[in-house]
Order: structure tokens, then C-alpha cells, then sequence
């Protein structure tokens, strides 16, 4: 029986300004509550999301956030709740910008790459420069220009980062190592990098050989959907302390962003464990909401084997931001005539914001060994945190926000009520609110790029269509999602950030 919005609303209640829960009968079977963090503005689309739905079957074939954040409460073994970030919207089967733990000890527990998403180790690098705005602002075209021949972009485009079949085994075991072992990276970079850019349980033996065939031209590629490179100055320093230890001294310094993620590899590593999973879970009796929940116990063979899969997937993405790096290194010493270490090229840190990780956290008062589900969200630990780089111990770990095509990004650090809340975790950019398909049909190819231009932001982008998907009307407005998590506690603003050039698929 669907029911009326009003009846929905019943089980929502506002815990503060920036909380709502989400009560158990919302869905069926929930173990859990449900929480998700919004401000007045992302509490208006969420809940209209939810009242459409009502009047219909879902989202563009998507339940909405708020169903499927309580469909992943009802998952075996989950933990604490089920937890929306403020960039929250429709994604397969999990919610993108939904996190979720699982107790290791529950041998009813699963892993759901649903709960990871198609893209493994989708992520943001960013880096420094001790270039000033006006340094660039003379060839800000030729630098876009220069960015965008040194790095493929687009949809199947092939990397220029030679690599054999051999090569491609090691990379996917030894993630930055190999990058560091090949020339393609600093020391320092590894330093700088969740997990330090290795997954140690990555076994490339459980990747199928379609997967590694994708892969394998694809090393240094952008990719295409909302990923980017972007040239980027600073605007504010909220908290110069944590900006200083991050080698950002001014308003006005240059930074370059990278987004991207595991390109075809990753999603053929998530198609295929879903299909194993299928078969998992009609061994196992593992009843789920939603279909596209597939999961399997985190103990079994599926379960273990996919996280086998996932890590070497998320050692490759972190090979291919170090690749792009290095070509990114390479086109700023081109146009400056400089050696990359003259320019401080240095990464500032790398997150990734789809992955699923073994993490030691405190429920209800006990230390728990937890599989932490992050699909659209980013992790965020807190000063003095052992798994942050020395650099970082007494600011946080960086959080890198990515906005939109034309809209600023921000750096945050994480918080100690982060780590109480929502298992160190936040939001990871700004979240769509427009489909794709709808985003084609409504906006204009030349208005956008018009207004881009007008705001002095250099562009080049491989797919015309891709301008009017990724424009910003497309997307929540990424200060919002940013303050409500400031406010919230769950992370703190450092840096904000205002694109000059970007370079997309």
C-alpha cells in the first residue's frame, strides 16, 4: 500500500536545524533509525523529492534519498544509523551521499557495493602552487589548453601512460607505490593520501580479465561525467592555522583540483560482483528492500572476494590521480618554464568519496571493528587521529569538497562530533538536483558556456552535452551542503576555493 506524503511525514522528526531522523516503519525491517543532515534549502528538495514520489513511482527510476537511507537501515549487521550527508540525493540502491557500518563481529553482516558505487574510489586530489592569480591570469587560456592536451578526457579515452599487462597487476597491488616506483609521483604524495594511495587486502587475482582489459588504456584519464580538472584560486581561509599547515598562505594562491575515479575497471568490478551477490544472497536467505541492495555476507566468499576486487580497484584510481598528477605537473612547468618542485606542486591531500573500509569506532560506548559503507561522502577524522598524515595531527584531516562546473569547492577538516555522529564522515560536493536527461532538455548549450565566460572561467570540455549536465543549476548548491555540515559539527570549513579554468570529458 503506497501511502499519502502526510502519512510519510509521520515517521520524520526535525532533531535540530540541521538534523531529521528518520523512525523505524518508515520502510520494512529496519534494524536501525535513519538520520540525514540538511539546512532549510536542502530540506525543502528532500522533502519534495519524497512528496513527488508519493504522486508517483520514484525518481527517474530511483526511489527517493529518504526511502532509500531507511532501505539501508534494514541491511543485516548495520550499526549506529543509517546516515545521509546534506548532498544526499538518488543513486543505485544505496542513496549517493548515504554512509553506513557494519559490525565485522556480526556474522550476519554484509558488504554491499551499492553501499560503494560503480565509480570505486571516486575522488578528489588537490594540489598548491606558490603561483599568485595574476601569474595565471595572462595565460589562464593556454594553461586550460595545455592541461587539456597533457590529459585525455572523455568517455573511453585512452591514457598516455604506457603500461603492459604486467605492469597493470603490479599497479593494481601496490596502488601509489608503483606510481612512486615509476617516476610518476613524490614521496610526499604518498604521505598525503588516504590509506597512503594502498589498500593492503587488494588481490588482483579476484578482477576479471574484462575488467583489467578496460583498465588497462585508461591509466591518466579524466573520464567523463562530473569529473574535472580544475585551475583554482583561493577566495577565503576560514581557520588559517589548518590552511597554513596545508601550505595555503594567501587569498588569491593558485591550487589545481582533480576528480576522477576508477574509470571503466572499477565499474566492471562492481558489475561483476553484483551478479555474484545475486546468487549470495539466494543461498544465504539475505532479504533486502530494494534489489538493487544486492549484498552479501561480509565473511563469505562473494564478500571477501569483492573486497579483494574493490581494494585493487581503489589502488588503481589512486594510480591514475598520481598519473594525472604527473601530466598535470608536466603542462604547469611547460607553461612557466619551471621545474614542479620551483612551483611547490605539492598535494595538499587525496580523498576518495566511494568505498567501503575497515575502521576501529565507538558504539554505544564500546570500540567496534566496522565495515564503513561511504558511497558520496568522505571521510573525515579528527586531529590526533592515528591514520592521519603527522602534517595534519593537530588541524584534522583535510576533507576536499568538489563544487560544480562555475561554483567554488571548499577544504574542510574533520571533528571529533564527526567521529561520534556519523563515523568520521561527511559530504563530498554538491549532489545533483536535476537528472542528467532533464538537464539536456532545460538548459543551453551557449547560455552556459556564455555565462562561464562571463565569469571568467576558462573552459574545455570534450562532450558539448556533458556543459549542460554538469552546469550548476543541475546540482544543490554546494555552500549549503557545506555550512550545514559546518554547522551540524560534522566538519569544519578551512578553505574556500573559486575556479579560473576547468577541463572536463
Amino acid at each position: 500500500m503506497v501511502r499519502s506524503y502526510n502519512d510519510e511525514l509521520k515517521f520524520l522528526e526535525k532533531l535540530t536545524a540541521n538534523k531529521w531522523r528518520i523512525k523505524k516503519g518508515f520502510v520494512a525491517n529496519m534494524n536501525v533509525e535513519g538520520v540525514f543532515y540538511v539546512n532549510n534549502a536542502l530540506e525543502k528538495l528532500m522533502l519534495d523529492e519524497l512528496r513527488n514520489a508519493c504522486r508517483s513511482d520514484g525518481v527517474g527510476g530511483f526511489l527517493p534519498g529518504i526511502k532509500q537511507i531507511a532501505n539501508v537501515a534494514a541491511l543485516p549487521g548495520i550499526v549506529g544509523n543509517s546516515i545521509g550527508l546534506p548532498d544526499v540525493h538518488s543513486g543505485y540502491g544505496f542513496a549517493i551521499g548515504n554512509m553506513a557500518a557494519f559490525d565485522m563481529d556480526d556474522p550476519t553482516a554484509v558488504v554491499s557495493p551499492g553501499g560503494v558505487g560503480f565509480d570505486i574510489n571516486c575522488g578528489v586530489r588537490l594540489l598548491r602552487t606558490n603561483l599568485s592569480e595574476k601569474d595565471v591570469l595572462p595565460i589562464k587560456e593556454q594553461l586550460a589548453q595545455s592541461l587539456f592536451d597533457h590529459i585525455p578526457v572523455g568517455v573511453g579515452s585512452k591514457g598516455v601512460i604506457p603500461m603492459t599487462a604486467l605492469e597493470m597487476e603490479e599497479a593494481l597491488e601496490m596502488g601509489v607505490d608503483w606510481s612512486l616506483r615509476e617516476g610518476y609521483a613524490w614521496a610526499e604524495d604518498k604521505e598525503h593520501c588516504e590509506e597512503y594511495g594502498r589498500m593492503l587486502n587488494s588481490d588482483p587475482s579476484k578482477v576479471s580479465m574484462r575488467a583489467k582489459k578496460r583498465g588497462l588504456p585508461q591509466l591518466g584519464t579524466l573520464g567523463a561525467g562530473n569529473h574535472y580538472a580544475e585551475i583554482q584560486v583561493v577566495e577565503e581561509i576560514y581557520n588559517k592555522f589548518a590552511a597554513g599547515k596545508m601550505g595555503i598562505e594567501r587569498k588569491g594562491q593558485v591550487c589545481v583540483m582533480i576528480h576522477s575515479g576508477s574509470r571503466g575497471f572499477g565499474h566492471q568490478v562492481a558489475t561483476d560482483a553484483l551478479k555474484a551477490m545475486e546468487k549470495a544472497m539466494s543461498r544465504d536467505k539475505i532479504d533486502v528492500n530494494d534489489r538493487q541492495l544486492a549484498c552479501a555476507r561480509i565473511t563469505s566468499q562473494e564478500g571477501q572476494d569483492y573486497l579483494k576486487g574493490m581494494a585493487a580497484a581503489a589502488n588503481f584510481a589512486w594510480v591514475n590521480r598520481s598519473s594525472m598528477t604527473f601530466l598535470t605537473r608536466q603542462a604547469f612547468a611547460k607553461a612557466f618554464n619551471q621545474a614542479p618542485d620551483d612551483l611547490d606542486m605539492h598535494v595538499i591531500y587525496d580523498v576518495s568519496h566511494n568505498i567501503a573500509k575497515i575502521e576501529q569506532h565507538v558504539v554505544d560506548g564500546r570500540e567496534k571493528t566496522l565495515l564503513v559503507h561511504r558511497k558520496g561522502s568522505t571521510r573525515a577524522f579528527p586531529p590526533h587521529h592515528p591514520l592521519i598524515p603527522v602534517d595534519y595531527q593537530l588541524t584534522g584531516q583535510p576533507v576536499l569538497i568538489g563544487g560544480t562546473m562555475g561554483t567554488c569547492s571548499y577544504v574542510l577538516t574533520g571533528t571529533e562530533q564527526g567521529m561520534t555522529e556519523t563515523f568520521g564522515s561527511t559530504c563530498h560536493g554538491a549532489g545533483r538536483a536535476m537528472s542528467r536527461a532533464k538537464s539536456r532538455r532545460n538548459l543551453d548549450y551557449q547560455v552556459v558556456l556564455n555565462r562561464l565566460e562571463e565569469m571568467g572561467i576558462s573552459i574545455r570540455v570534450a562532450s558539448p552535452k556533458l556543459v549542460m549536465e554538469e552546469a550548476p543549476e543541475s546540482y544543490k548548491n554546494v555552500t549549503d551542503v557545506v555550512d550545514t555540515c559546518h554547522a551540524a559539527g560534522i566538519s569544519a570549513k578551512c578553505i574556500k576555493l573559486r575556479p579560473i579554468a576547468v577541463i572536463k570529458g
